[in-house]
Parts: structure tokens; C-alpha cells; sequence
């Protein structure tokens, strides 16, 4: 096992034994000794892009620095895994339009998995190997030893909700009569809140306490510059592929958690028996068999289950199918966005999305993960935080169906955005709304 001075140093030795001047693909890889903390390392590092991602069951982190190639659509990075070996990852997410993507081949990896921990650093060129080796000996002399996360001390200067609870409370009023005429089953409002600080806030720490607070989450950061970030708690799969295995999940219909055990177990009764609820994490089910049919067989529904997290309790049914077709764009294309994100049907849903909420959902809603010719894996966007420069955009949604009451879909979102406001410094989260005794509108 290796310190990271020593791993550097062994990395860069291996590298001078690569000398082929033809066109290939080699890594280089070291095994690091256990204690060194993987984002505190990458926030130390000056290359960008950088990801940094944890499996929502702990199973798997990954901390990617630097990039070889970049990809600006999930069909580029899937045509160029063709000439890639079949366990090379290209990471990276697709923003709601999934046409405008970020993905990118990365040149190190820090993985920590059950077979410990180890940097590896990929080498590749359609020209000459050698010369990319040079280029990887370079990226490697510029690397950092960690240090310390900054803490996140900033003060609110701005809280500014988009839209407000009168203009939301018309949306989910405009939704309901498009859903009483027929015109659409369901539909999901997204809004968000900017918060502006008097200082940028550290992007690496908010995921560091977010990964403390948030467990069964994947928990992603995707920094493409130095002064904008992407972090995630997203506790939804978009689909996870093993060769022509497919899992995906419907995830839908919200609870409060309460932290008195007795009184969330209470909650998580309710929501299994609530109509509403119910209707609502079907809908998504029913979506995503009809969206896949014609790629897949052998397609089963696990139960209906509770999802439990650190403040809020989702209905899940989980989908299990053989893929008939091995292309993750194609599943991009019938996954996303799901029902549980925008609406049904979806071409309905789009087009009153796009008449009537006047947010950029940017990255929310979307998907983050890589992909290879082995396997592919994505979460939904969602529980998420844009930071730019001192701005932090949070962002939450609801699905409005038929008995949807606006004022608790606006406190859904609310107890949504807790997920990460509840982690900023003081004044990020209003002051909760006042709304009735259902276990549904409890503040997490």
C-alpha cells in the first residue's frame, strides 16, 4: 500500500516504461493505503473537470480529475466506449434536455470498493501513446497532497423563491384544471430558491456534511470550472445496466420522516395506504413498462415498498427486465425525464411545462453516472444544489394529480429542498409552513 506522495511518485515510474508510438489505451494503477479522505484530495487538486461519487449503498466512491476527452451528449460518450476497453468508465450528466450534456473520460481515478482503495491513472491516444503518457507525467507533477475542507461560513444576504408561493399556488391551480379536462394525468412542478451569500460556498464541504446526513443517497459532485458546481443527494435510480441486465425504479408519492421512531413508522402506514400516493407511484410504474416495451423482456415489478431517508419516506416499486437492445442512449431517450419528474403523458406534460413554468431546471431532473460497454449506471438530479460564484440555487418538485392541494405540494418541496438547506449556514430554511395535522404535511 502506497501514501499519495509515494503513489504519485510510483505512477509516474510506471509511466516512463510507456514507450509506444502507436495509438492504444494503458492504465497505470497503484494501491493507496487506507485513511486519506478521497474528496478532501480532490478538492486540493487545481484540474478540472472533477467528479466526485458515492453508490447510495455505500458500495462503491470514485473521485475523477482531469479529462482526456469530453463528450457533450450521452450518444458521443457511448460511441467513443467502442474503442475503449469494456471496464472503462466515461462519467458525467445530462441536464433535463438531455441533448446538453457533460461527459468526460477521465485521466485519474481514486476508487474505494470492496477490493480497497487505489488510484489509477488511464492513458489513451487514437495517435501516439507515448505522447499521451508525456501529457499524464505532466497532469501528475501538478497534483496536491489534501488538506483540510474549508468550513462553510458565509451570511445570507438574499432568499429569493422561484416562483412565490402566489404565482406556485397558481401553477398548481392551472395544472389541476389542465388534469380535471383531460388534457393530462399528471404533472410535476419544479421551483427552486436562491440563496445569496456575502462568499462562495465550498462546494466539496456541502457534499461532505451532505454524505454525513443524507445515507442511502448516491451523492455526486460534478465541478466543470472553478466557479460553478453540481451537488447531488439523489436517493432515485434512473437505471442501473449489467451487460443486458436492467434495473430502474418507479420512485413516487412522498411522506414526511419524523425523528420519533413510532411517529414515522405511523407515517409510512399513511403513505402506503393513500390514495393519492398510490395513484401517483403508479402512474410512474405504468410509464416506464410502456416507455420500455420493444427493448426489453422479461420485465418484473417487485412490491410496492417504503423508502426510508433522513427526512422524508418515498413509495418505490422496482423493475427488473433483460435488455432486447444495448444502447444507453436509447435508454436515456425512454427514461428520461420520467413521470416522476415531468408528467403524463409526456408529450402533454412537456408542452405545459413549457408554457406555464418559466424555471431553468438546468441540471435538476436529470441524470448523472457514466457508462461503459460492461455496465452503465444513473440517479435522477434530484436533491440538488447549483452553486455559482455566491449564488446557491436549490431546487424541488412535486407531482400535482387530481386532489392535489397546493399549499402541501409547496411544503413537499420544502421538506425536498431540507436535504441540503438544512446543511448551509443559518437562514438558508424558512420558517416551516403552517398546514394541519396529515402526516403528509409534517416539516421534516
Amino acid at each position: 500500500m502506497y501514501s499519495l506522495p509515494a503513489a504519485y511518485a510510483a505512477l509516474l515510474t510506471q509511466l516512463s516504461n510507456i514507450n509506444s508510438a502507436e495509438p492504444g489505451c494503458r492504465t497505470v494503477t497503484v494501491p493507496l493505503a487506507a485513511g486519506e479522505d478521497s474528496l478532501a484530495w480532490l478538492h486540493a487538486q487545481p484540474q478540472r473537470p472533477q467528479i466526485w461519487w458515492q453508490h447510495r449503498d455505500g458500495s462503491e466512491q470514485v473521485a475523477l480529475c482531469g479529462a482526456i476527452q469530453r463528450y457533450s451528449t450521452l450518444t458521443q460518450a457511448e460511441l467513443a466506449t467502442c474503442a475503449l476497453p469494456e471496464n472503462w468508465r466515461i462519467w458525467g450528466s445530462n441536464r433535463f434536455e438531455a441533448d446538453n450534456s457533460f461527459f468526460f473520460l477521465p485521466r485519474l481515478m481514486w476508487q474505494r470498493d470492496s477490493r480497497g482503495e487505489r488510484l489509477t491513472l488511464f492513458i489513451h491516444s487514437e495517435h501516439n501513446l507515448q505522447e499521451d503518457a508525456q501529457r499524464a507525467a505532466r497532469f501528475l507533477q501538478a497534483l496536491r497532497l489534501p488538506q483540510p475542507l474549508p468550513p462553510m461560513r458565509a451570511a445570507l444576504q438574499q432568499r429569493h423563491c422561484l416562483p412565490d408561493r402566489m404565482q406556485w399556488q397558481q401553477r398548481v391551480n392551472h395544472a389541476l384544471a389542465a388534469i380535471t379536462a383531460g388534457e393530462l394525468d399528471k404533472v410535476v412542478l419544479a421551483r427552486a430558491i436562491d440563496l445569496l451569500w456575502d462568499r462562495p460556498l465550498p462546494a466539496a464541504a456541502l457534499l461532505a456534511a451532505s454524505r454525513r446526513a443524507n445515507p442511502h443517497c448516491y451523492q455526486f459532485m460534478l465541478r466543470v470550472d472553478d466557479r460553478s458546481a453540481l451537488v447531488c443527494a439523489s436517493p432515485e435510480r434512473l437505471w442501473r445496466r449489467q451487460q443486458n441486465s436492467l434495473l430502474t425504479e418507479a420512485l413516487a408519492g412522498t411522506v414526511a420522516r419524523d425523528a420519533d421512531l413510532t411517529r414515522a413508522c405511523q407515517q409510512a402506514q399513511w403513505l402506503l395506504q393513500d390514495a393519492k400516493n398510490r395513484h401517483e407511484n403508479q402512474l410512474v410504474m405504468e410509464d416506464i413498462r410502456h416507455r420500455l416495451q420493444g427493448v426489453v423482456s422479461d420485465l418484473a415489478v417487485m412490491p410496492i415498498e417504503v423508502v426510508r431517508l433522513r427526512t422524508l419516506q418515498h413509495l418505490r416499486q422496482r423493475i427488473h427486465a433483460r435488455l432486447d437492445n444495448l444502447s444507453d442512449a436509447l435508454l436515456l431517450q425512454r427514461l428520461q425525464p420520467t413521470a416522476a419528474v415531468a408528467g403524463l403523458p409526456r408529450t402533454a406534460a412537456r408542452a405545459f411545462l413549457q408554457h406555464h413554468e418559466t424555471l431553468n431546471r438546468n441540471w435538476y431532473a436529470g441524470s448523472s453516472g457514466f457508462i461503459s460497454r460492461q455496465e452503465s449506471e444513473f440517479c435522477v438530479t434530484l436533491r440538488c444544489a447549483w452553486l455559482q460564484g455566491e449564488r446557491l440555487r436549490l431546487y424541488g418538485g412535486a407531482g400535482i394529480v387530481a386532489g392535489s392541494d397546493p399549499l402541501l405540494e409547496w411544503q413537499e418541496t420544502e421538506n425536498k429542498m431540507a436535504a441540503l438547506a438544512a446543511l448551509l449556514p443559518a437562514g438558508a430554511i424558512a420558517k416551516p409552513v403552517q398546514v394541519g395535522e396529515s402526516p403528509a404535511t409534517q416539516p421534516a
